[in-house]
Protein backbone atom coordinates (compact mmCIF):
# COMPACT_ATOMS: atom_id res chain seq x y z
CA UNK A 1 0.00 0.00 0.00
CA UNK A 2 2.69 2.30 0.73
CA UNK A 3 4.30 1.47 -2.56
CA UNK A 4 1.44 2.10 -3.93
CA UNK A 5 0.85 5.69 -2.88
CA UNK A 6 4.53 6.80 -3.40
CA UNK A 7 4.17 5.68 -6.76
CA UNK A 8 1.16 7.41 -7.40
CA UNK A 9 2.47 10.48 -5.90
CA UNK A 10 5.16 9.91 -8.65
CA UNK A 11 2.98 9.47 -11.49
CA UNK A 12 1.20 13.32 -10.69
CA UNK A 13 4.82 15.10 -11.31
CA UNK A 14 6.21 12.49 -13.88
CA UNK A 15 5.83 13.25 -17.94
CA UNK A 16 6.74 9.82 -19.29
CA UNK A 17 4.04 8.30 -21.12
CA UNK A 18 5.96 4.65 -20.42
CA UNK A 19 6.10 4.87 -16.32
CA UNK A 20 5.17 1.21 -16.11
CA UNK A 21 8.19 -0.02 -17.84
CA UNK A 22 10.06 2.22 -15.47
CA UNK A 23 8.47 -0.16 -12.30
CA UNK A 24 6.16 2.01 -11.18
CA UNK A 25 2.46 0.46 -10.62
CA UNK A 26 0.65 3.90 -11.65
CA UNK A 27 1.31 4.31 -15.20
CA UNK A 28 0.97 8.38 -15.97
CA UNK A 29 -1.11 9.32 -19.11
CA UNK A 30 -1.17 12.48 -18.18
CA UNK A 31 1.30 13.48 -21.44
CA UNK A 32 -0.32 11.22 -23.45
CA UNK A 33 -2.98 12.65 -25.53
CA UNK A 34 -6.45 12.18 -24.92
CA UNK A 35 -9.05 10.80 -27.53
CA UNK A 36 -12.33 12.45 -27.22
CA UNK A 37 -14.77 10.53 -25.64
CA UNK A 38 -17.57 7.97 -27.32
CA UNK A 39 -20.91 9.67 -27.52
CA UNK A 40 -19.59 13.53 -26.60
CA UNK A 41 -21.20 16.48 -28.54
CA UNK A 42 -19.14 18.75 -28.14
CA UNK A 43 -19.40 21.53 -30.91
CA UNK A 44 -16.16 21.71 -33.09
CA UNK A 45 -15.51 25.30 -31.98
CA UNK A 46 -16.51 26.73 -28.73
CA UNK A 47 -17.41 30.72 -28.98
CA UNK A 48 -14.09 31.16 -27.88
CA UNK A 49 -12.19 29.22 -29.74
CA UNK A 50 -13.96 30.20 -33.09
CA UNK A 51 -13.15 33.56 -31.80
CA UNK A 52 -9.59 32.79 -31.80
CA UNK A 53 -9.73 31.00 -35.24
CA UNK A 54 -10.77 34.03 -36.78
CA UNK A 55 -8.20 36.55 -35.49
CA UNK A 56 -5.58 33.93 -35.51
CA UNK A 57 -3.26 34.57 -38.65
CA UNK A 58 -2.00 30.60 -39.15
CA UNK A 59 -5.65 30.68 -40.06
CA UNK A 60 -5.07 32.81 -43.36
CA UNK A 61 -1.88 30.35 -43.66
CA UNK A 62 -3.57 27.08 -43.61
CA UNK A 63 -6.02 28.16 -45.83
CA UNK A 64 -3.40 28.78 -48.36
CA UNK A 65 -1.20 26.18 -47.89
CA UNK A 66 -4.30 23.40 -48.38
CA UNK A 67 -5.12 24.05 -51.71
CA UNK A 68 -1.40 24.76 -52.64
CA UNK A 69 -1.01 21.25 -50.95
CA UNK A 70 -3.69 19.16 -53.04
CA UNK A 71 -2.24 21.27 -56.40
CA UNK A 72 1.09 19.89 -55.71
CA UNK A 73 -0.05 16.39 -54.78
CA UNK A 74 -1.93 16.58 -58.39
CA UNK A 75 1.23 16.84 -60.65
CA UNK A 76 3.20 14.53 -58.72
CA UNK A 77 0.62 12.01 -59.07
CA UNK A 78 0.09 12.49 -62.21
CA UNK A 79 4.40 12.62 -63.17
CA UNK A 80 4.71 9.29 -60.66
CA UNK A 81 2.37 7.34 -62.48
CA UNK A 82 3.45 8.59 -66.05
CA UNK A 83 7.02 6.99 -64.97
CA UNK A 84 5.46 3.62 -63.83
CA UNK A 85 3.42 3.63 -67.24
CA UNK A 86 6.40 4.76 -69.16
CA UNK A 87 9.68 4.00 -67.43
CA UNK A 88 10.36 7.91 -68.15
CA UNK A 89 10.83 11.15 -66.31
CA UNK A 90 11.90 9.62 -63.11
CA UNK A 91 14.49 12.58 -61.80
CA UNK A 92 11.33 14.84 -62.04
CA UNK A 93 9.03 12.94 -60.27
CA UNK A 94 11.44 12.19 -57.79
CA UNK A 95 11.23 15.84 -57.65
CA UNK A 96 7.92 16.54 -57.02
CA UNK A 97 7.64 14.10 -54.44
CA UNK A 98 10.29 15.74 -52.20
CA UNK A 99 8.36 18.83 -52.82
CA UNK A 100 5.17 17.35 -51.87
CA UNK A 101 6.70 15.99 -48.77
CA UNK A 102 8.34 19.98 -48.00
CA UNK A 103 4.90 21.16 -48.39
CA UNK A 104 3.66 18.66 -45.97
CA UNK A 105 5.82 19.79 -43.31
CA UNK A 106 5.29 23.00 -43.55
CA UNK A 107 1.83 22.55 -43.42
CA UNK A 108 2.11 20.23 -40.35
CA UNK A 109 4.16 22.51 -38.86
CA UNK A 110 2.05 25.19 -38.96
CA UNK A 111 -1.31 23.84 -38.75
CA UNK A 112 0.33 22.56 -35.11
CA UNK A 113 0.67 26.31 -34.49
CA UNK A 114 -2.60 27.29 -35.38
CA UNK A 115 -4.03 24.15 -33.41
CA UNK A 116 -2.10 25.43 -30.52
CA UNK A 117 -3.29 29.11 -30.84
CA UNK A 118 -7.09 28.16 -31.62
CA UNK A 119 -7.42 24.76 -29.15
CA UNK A 120 -4.64 25.88 -26.77
CA UNK A 121 -2.11 22.44 -28.09
CA UNK A 122 -0.04 21.43 -30.95
CA UNK A 123 -1.72 18.49 -31.78
CA UNK A 124 -4.69 15.78 -30.16
CA UNK A 125 -7.34 18.54 -29.14
CA UNK A 126 -10.42 16.57 -29.43
CA UNK A 127 -11.87 18.57 -31.91
CA UNK A 128 -9.03 17.08 -34.62
CA UNK A 129 -7.94 14.52 -32.56
CA UNK A 130 -8.64 11.98 -35.32
CA UNK A 131 -7.37 13.73 -38.12
CA UNK A 132 -3.95 14.44 -36.53
CA UNK A 133 -3.74 10.75 -35.46
CA UNK A 134 -4.02 9.68 -39.22
CA UNK A 135 -1.85 12.73 -40.29
CA UNK A 136 1.21 10.75 -38.38
CA UNK A 137 0.40 7.94 -40.74
CA UNK A 138 0.39 10.54 -43.87
CA UNK A 139 3.73 11.94 -41.71
CA UNK A 140 5.46 8.94 -41.61
CA UNK A 141 5.03 7.44 -44.67
CA UNK A 142 6.25 10.17 -46.72
CA UNK A 143 9.25 10.37 -43.88
CA UNK A 144 10.09 6.84 -45.10
CA UNK A 145 10.22 7.76 -48.83
CA UNK A 146 13.03 10.81 -48.01
CA UNK A 147 14.87 8.15 -45.99
CA UNK A 148 14.37 5.09 -48.21
CA UNK A 149 15.46 7.92 -51.07
CA UNK A 150 18.38 9.43 -49.75
CA UNK A 151 20.05 6.09 -48.33
CA UNK A 152 19.11 4.24 -51.69
CA UNK A 153 17.20 1.62 -49.56
CA UNK A 154 15.22 0.85 -52.25
CA UNK A 155 14.90 0.64 -56.42
CA UNK A 156 13.03 3.35 -58.21
CA UNK A 157 10.12 1.60 -59.12
CA UNK A 158 9.56 0.69 -55.06
CA UNK A 159 10.28 4.41 -54.67
CA UNK A 160 7.51 5.43 -56.50
CA UNK A 161 5.31 2.43 -55.17
CA UNK A 162 5.92 3.71 -51.46
CA UNK A 163 5.18 7.40 -52.87
CA UNK A 164 1.47 6.19 -54.07
CA UNK A 165 1.29 4.49 -50.74
CA UNK A 166 1.91 8.09 -49.07
CA UNK A 167 -0.21 9.82 -51.43
CA UNK A 168 -3.37 7.36 -50.50
CA UNK A 169 -2.99 8.01 -47.00
CA UNK A 170 -2.81 11.56 -47.84
CA UNK A 171 -6.34 11.63 -49.47
CA UNK A 172 -7.83 10.44 -46.95
CA UNK A 173 -6.81 12.45 -44.37
CA UNK A 174 -7.28 15.69 -46.29
CA UNK A 175 -11.22 14.24 -46.88
CA UNK A 176 -11.11 13.63 -43.32
CA UNK A 177 -10.62 17.64 -43.01
CA UNK A 178 -12.70 18.57 -45.55
CA UNK A 179 -15.68 16.49 -43.83
CA UNK A 180 -14.70 18.20 -40.78
CA UNK A 181 -14.47 21.60 -42.47
CA UNK A 182 -18.25 20.73 -43.77
CA UNK A 183 -19.10 20.42 -40.31
CA UNK A 184 -17.71 23.84 -39.04
CA UNK A 185 -20.10 25.39 -41.74
CA UNK A 186 -22.76 22.96 -40.20
CA UNK A 187 -21.98 24.35 -37.19
CA UNK A 188 -21.68 27.98 -38.12
CA UNK A 189 -25.22 27.80 -39.72
CA UNK A 190 -27.10 26.30 -37.42
CA UNK A 191 -25.93 28.66 -34.16
CA UNK A 192 -26.72 31.71 -36.86
CA UNK A 193 -30.23 30.12 -37.35
CA UNK A 194 -30.23 29.74 -33.62
CA UNK A 195 -29.10 33.54 -32.92
CA UNK A 196 -31.74 34.81 -35.59
CA UNK A 197 -34.67 33.00 -34.22
CA UNK A 198 -34.10 34.09 -30.57
CA UNK A 199 -33.56 37.93 -31.84
CA UNK A 200 -37.22 37.27 -33.33
CA UNK A 201 -38.65 35.99 -30.22
CA UNK A 202 -37.51 39.34 -28.81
Amino acid sequence: MLKFNIDRMIATVDRCPWSAHAGLTVPNTASLPTPPEQGATRPLYTPEERRRRDESPWTLVQGVLAPLQFAVFLVSLYLVVDYLLTGNGYAIATASIVIKTIVLYVIMITGAIWEKEVFGRYLFAPAFYWEDVFSMLVLALHTAYLVALFLDLLGSQALMILALAAYATYVINAGQFVLKLRAARLQAAAEARRDANVAGTM
